[in-house]
């Protein structure tokens, strides 16, 4: 396997298990501007190199969710939905991190189905999944689930 690439797949995945912990702080800290900013800029540094690497899959799923918590720098009210996307697609980013490091390839691209309940039914590729997100975002009903940390 090539260095950068094993450099790679090492920091990303080293980059993923802090986001996901900070995920789980920011569901519990929806304000929190400084984990935010943390989560934030981690993505961005993957979607930068995937980039840079051409690797195309990742760059779309680490761009789309960087839009995603960009909107919540934003305003955009956080929901418990769009952080379990955001989880949804780091575990995407993650599968694929693991056909690369066995194949050394990017996988051929395959749809991914939403499980959350709010948004069944969309089928979501590297593409597709920034329509889910646009979904998350729309202006929001009385029907619809409370944000996060209110009251």
């Amino acid at each position: 396997m090539d260095d950068l690439l094993r450099e790679f797949l090492t920091e990303t995945n080293e980059s993923l298990d802090t986001v996901d912990n900070q995920l789980v702080r920011f569901e519990q800290e929806p304000n929190n501007s400084k984990i935010l900013d943390n989560i934030f800029r981690l993505v961005h540094t993957i979607k930068g190199t995937c980039g840079f690497l051409g690797l195309p899959r990742l760059e779309a799923l680490a761009h789309a969710a960087e839009t995603l918590m960009g909107k919540f720098r934003d305003g955009m009210p956080v929901t418990g939905q769009a952080v379990t996307l955001i989880l949804t697609t780091i575990d995407r980013i993650k599968d694929i991190l693991g056909q690369l490091e066995a194949t050394e390839a990017e996988p051929v691209l395959r749809q991914l189905l939403v499980s959350d309940p709010t948004i069944s039914g969309i089928e979501v590729t590297s593409a597709g999944l920034e329509e889910a997100f646009l979904a998350l975002t729309e202006d929001r009903n009385p029907t619809q689930p409370e944000t996060l940390g209110s009251n």
